[in-house]
């Protein structure tokens, strides 16, 4: 038996086939695993089981869209509510700007082109 010769380019084109073989064949069969998981959804309801009645169209809609929409509100009136009873401006640009954790003077800063010894920084004497 004579051996068998292949040319470099055949070989190359085999080996780029091969990743695309692989990706046909994982979605094929996540194609057929999602089709067998979603069989049992097309089953009877059992025999000892209630059969309930069909949800009217306004209760549905008061559940899934009244009840996040009072709950956001709910949120929104307690995250404010403590602001309006101490009398504070809610509308925008009313509150000056806050640095959290920061020093309650405030930061020191200096004008341009002064120096003191009260700063610190990148050239700060401590």
């Amino acid at each position: 038996m004579s051996p068998v010769i292949t040319s470099e380019s055949s070989s190359r084109t085999s080996v780029r086939r091969r990743p695309r073989r692989l990706a046909r064949a994982a979605a094929v069969s996540t194609g057929l695993a999602l089709v067998a998981l979603a069989a049992p959804a097309s089953a009877d309801v059992p025999e000892g089981w209630s059969n309930p009645e069909d949800v009217d169209t306004l209760h549905a809609l008061l559940l899934l869209a009244g009840v996040p929409l009072l709950l956001f509100v709910v949120i929104a009136v307690l995250t404010y509510l403590p602001a309006i009873v101490r009398g504070e401006k809610l509308t925008p640009g009313a509150a000056e700007d806050q640095w959290f954790g920061g020093p309650r003077q405030g930061a020191k800063e200096l004008e341009p082109g002064t120096s003191s010894d009260e700063t610190g920084g990148a050239r700060g004497r401590w």
